[in-house]
């Protein structure tokens, strides 16, 4: 039995209620350009520091809107034949053969079976632009930034017109937009030519209080000092001068390794063994542990001293 569709989102605050069902606590902003990009369908195009929740979005709206997601991983070398189609060819090759081996004779018709869809390996641009019963899917093109200038500049007939031309079988095109979150993390500036078919929005780090609340939502067991302690000390990171800062992932690793290990509070010594769960590279971990662990920890106390 067909599921009926679910409804987009009828206005900013549903948006809201939206991302929230599935736990996402998003600011007013975020959720007014998710409505509109829904709304107008159009690509939102988001940016960002890695960790702060840009991917997580495009799986939320999948899930919320009960929709197929598919994911397209950018890497550097991503060309049409990973992205949006290929070719069988031992199929092919096999069906030649076959062919050849029953006399088949006629190489216009030959030529015209092979280049059917039954041989067509059909990649995540292409199998966005399928008919779903259930409704356009969730495309997510993930780390736009990590491919080629060159693919990027492909993109831009998918996302103008929602459809792909295949020079043997002619052009497809989606009977309904699918739904496209980008997202990027700004290790290269992307062209302005794709960024003008896009929704854009810049997401942030939170603010303490909204990421309390993400902690708790998320990290259900954690108890409610640790969970003030573990982001005001994030907080306070994120204003040293460090090679990464912890995204809303890492501060969500570290609340739950904390949690495993049954911290009350936080000391010198617990941030020191555990800084591998919130910090990636080993300056950033050998300037932090230790003595300026402690600073920290001091400034996170009178700061939540001073708030009572």
């Amino acid at each position: 039995m067909t599921q009926p569709q679910k409804p987009l989102p009828g206005s900013i605050d549903a948006a809201l209620d939206l991302l929230g069902s599935a736990d996402y606590l998003a600011d007013r902003s975020l959720a007014t350009v998710l409505f509109l990009a829904l709304r107008m369908s159009r690509p939102l195009f988001l940016e960002g520091e890695a960790g702060v929740g840009k991917t997580e979005i495009a799986k939320v709206l999948a899930q919320t809107l009960a929709r197929r997601l598919i994911r397209l991983q950018c890497y550097e070398g991503l060309d049409v034949a990973a992205a949006v189609y290929e070719w069988n060819y031992a199929a092919q090759m096999i069906a030649i053969r076959v062919a050849e081996a029953q006399g088949e004779g006629d190489r216009e018709r030959l030529e015209h079976d092979v280049f059917s869809e039954r041989f067509l390996i059909k990649r995540p641009l292409l199998q966005a632009l399928e008919p779903d019963t259930s409704g356009a899917p969730v495309l997510l093109i993930d780390e736009l930034d990590r491919a080629d200038e060159a693919f990027e500049a492909y993109l831009l007939e998918i996302l103008s017109d929602f459809q792909v031309t295949i020079p043997e079988l002619g052009t497809v095109k989606a009977p309904a937009p699918p739904i496209v979150i980008v997202t990027s993390n700004r290790t290269r500036e992307i062209h302005d030519a794709l960024k003008r078919r896009c929704l854009y929005h810049w997401v942030g780090y939170p603010n303490a209080q909204r990421e309390l609340k993400i902690v708790r939502a998320k990290v259900p067991g954690i108890g409610k000092a640790l969970s003030e302690q573990v982001v005001h000390f994030v907080q306070a990171l994120r204003k040293e001068d460090l090679f990464k800062s912890p995204g809303v992932a890492e501060t969500l690793d570290w609340a739950a390794a904390l949690s495993e290990l049954d911290t009350v509070a936080l000391d010198p010594t617990t941030v020191s063994d555990t800084l591998g769960v919130l910090l990636k590279y080993q300056d950033d971990i050998a300037r932090i542990e230790g003595s300026k662990a402690k600073e920290l920890i001091d400034g996170m106390r009178a700061e939540l001293r001073a708030a009572e």
